[in-house]
């Protein structure tokens, strides 16, 4: 690229360090404040922040330099431009210990020019969105070069404090019908939904993986988002929708999980190889996104509120699984010091449900040697003694909001 339309960009770029409205300080952020020379990546979903946090950080450590990737004017940058841009950081702003850079992804052998500035003692913090791109060249070029950081949208804490709000049953009852997106929450306007799904497929799967048939693809994100907590089926995937393959349909759902749109949770097994093969549960990035995708004319709560559950357990970063045996139990969670701990999720127990409910749980509990479980409810608590065992009952904003 022209030398001088870098300068332009970088320098353009400068003015949206500038606060935005409304913005709050992203949990995160304090596990990032003091950085030392290392690699820094932060990936997630499209719309979900990173920029945000990235530049929350540049203002705690002031003497950064930064380079946007999205910007359309970068079309055509390539690595050797990276030295290009190195000088024009130096000429503008002298030599700066921190480098910032957003969605760098879309730069091929971006990796080779960020090792080299980690080697010279730099440390650089990259944001990303497809998260294969990232750890394919992270593994081969950055191996013990660098930390990994997810990003998602609002937190329910987060969600409260964007709003102003105190937790309650109110305020959790807005938390899981509109989800998370801050730009959406901003804006509430429901067709920028529809359009982050539509940017991630054409942006980060069709276009890149060179898809054809997309809308039968689209049919099946569709089914996906409108089926949260479900478990999955490759083959029936492949039969509905006609796809030639449950090899391909496979490969598709991978996309999906590389862009962060979608996640799968296995079901529990101490046997690895028994884990591949059986059916997972899908959940969406926001639970808003799902229950803006459901077919329903009025989306599930119930399922609304286990796909919360889920995405609060993921930001805690525990590895999580759901039961099946001859009942069902929604996650089992991999704790500290290796403990594990099981979790029902129900929108209320009422006598239609209860005896089901619990005995999932139960059978849980059993097959893991726990003597307490809880389920998670919209706004119920309780505690229930069963043949030795304690079930808690937990409103769904308590246990988030801790």
């Amino acid at each position: 690229m022209f030398k001088e339309v870098l300068k332009s960009i970088i320098l353009s770029q400068q003015e949206w360090l500038a606060e935005e409205e409304r913005e709050i300080p992203r949990e995160q952020l304090s596990g990032l404040e003091s950085l030392k020379p290392f690699g820094y990546i932060l990936t997630g979903v499209r719309r979900c922040g990173k920029s945000t946090l990235l530049k929350q950080m540049m203002r705690i450590h002031r003497s950064v330099n930064y380079f946007n990737f999205e910007d359309s004017r970068t079309a055509g940058f390539e690595t050797g431009d990276f030295l290009i841009l190195e000088e024009l950081f130096i000429e503008l702003f002298g030599d700066r210990q921190f480098l910032f850079f957003d969605e760098i992804q879309n730069v091929p052998g971006w990796e080779r020019y960020v090792r080299d500035a980690i080697d010279k003692k730099k440390t650089v913090i990259i944001t990303g969105s497809n998260a294969r791109l990232l750890s394919r060249e992270l593994g081969t070029k950055l191996t013990g070069r660098h930390l990994d950081f997810e990003v998602f949208p609002f937190s329910y804490t987060e969600f409260l404090n964007y709003f102003g709000v105190a937790p309650g049953p109110d305020s959790f009852l807005s938390y899981i019908s509109k989800g998370g997106f801050p730009g959406f929450l901003s804006m509430d306007k429901k067709e920028m939904l529809s359009t982050l799904v539509s940017d991630i497929l054409i942006r980060d799967i069709f276009s890149r993986y060179n898809i054809r048939n997309q809308e039968v693809y689209r049919r099946i994100v569709q089914f996906l988002l409108s089926n949260t907590g479900r478990e999955v089926s490759f083959n029936k995937l492949k039969n509905t929708y006609g796809i030639g393959s449950a090899s391909s349909v496979m490969e598709f759902m991978n996309y999906l999980m590389d862009a962060y749109l979608i996640f799968m949770v296995p079901r529990y097994d101490t046997s690895l190889k028994v884990q591949a093969v059986n059916p997972r549960k899908v959940y969406a990035v926001d639970q808003g996104l799902a229950g803006f995708f459901s077919v329903s004319a009025s989306p599930d709560r119930g399922n609304l509120l286990e796909n919360t559950v889920y995405l609060t357990l993921r930001r805690s970063g525990k590895r999580v699984w759901y039961f099946k045996g001859k009942k069902e139990c929604d996650f089992i969670c991999h704790e500290k010091k290796g403990r594990y701990s099981a979790l029902q999720v129900s929108w209320e127990i009422r006598a239609h449900n209860e005896k089901r409910e619990i005995e999932g749980l139960r059978e849980a509990m059993n097959k893991l040697k726990l003597n307490e479980g809880c389920i998670i409810t919209y706004d119920q608590e309780d505690e229930i003694r069963k043949e030795g065992k304690l079930i808690r009952l937990i409103p769904g904003w308590k246990w988030a909001a801790n």
